[in-house]
């Protein structure tokens, strides 16, 4: 495997953030982005993962790495899960607050699914991070989707509030990218 990996985002907080967690360990895995428009399948985190991480393979022809994450609020049955980038977009922190109005249960997990691809043909592999927590008020800074309102469980912070480094340790994309990281050095 070469030591440069394809991580499909535009989303420049999310490269960072996979960027220094995959730098982290023995053999540090450079990561460079490219952003592609890939349409997104309807399905489950995995089954839009897997897709997407299909798409992108053959589009650059090459191995690469797409990510897919869902928030989903037990009261809803899991909804939105892997819609949470569009239900955020049209309804911000408070909508996503309200759906939840007159339910005692503001439950919620983070589910963050990594594809990984050898490349065009090869059937992508799966690496995912779940983090159980409850949905809160806004608190903190809004600069990475929900972090805001997402507040892990045994936590007095939400991830918006906390270090970066501490938010790694603990968070969904954190967990999927520590057996990502596994496998990939596992591979050098």
């Amino acid at each position: 495997m070469s030591k440069k990996l394809v991580f499909v985002t535009g989303n420049a907080n999310k490269l960072k953030e996979v960027k220094y967690i995959l730098s982290q360990g023995g053999h540090p895995i450079e990561i460079v982005n490219e952003a592609l428009d890939i349409p997104e399948i309807q399905g489950t985190t995995v089954e839009v993962a897997i897709d997407k991480c299909k798409r992108a393979a053959e589009l650059l022809n090459g191995p690469c790495i797409t990510e897919d994450t869902a928030l989903g609020f037990t009261a809803l049955g899991g909804l939105p899960g892997p819609y949470i980038k569009h239900f955020m977009a049209n309804l911000g922190h408070e909508g996503l607050n309200k759906l939840l109005d007159g339910f005692s249960d503001r439950g919620a997990e983070a589910i963050c699914t990594f594809a990984y691809s050898a490349g065009p043909g090869t059937e992508p592999l799966i690496f995912e991070g779940r983090t159980a927590g409850e949905i809160v008020q806004s608190r903190g800074t809004k600069v990475f989707g929900w972090d805001a309102i997402f507040q892990p469980v045994g936590k007095e912070q939400t991830y918006a509030e906390m270090p970066a480094d501490e938010k790694n340790a603990i968070s969904h994309r954190g967990k999927a990218l520590e057996k990502l990281r596994a496998f990939l050095q596992s591979q050098a």
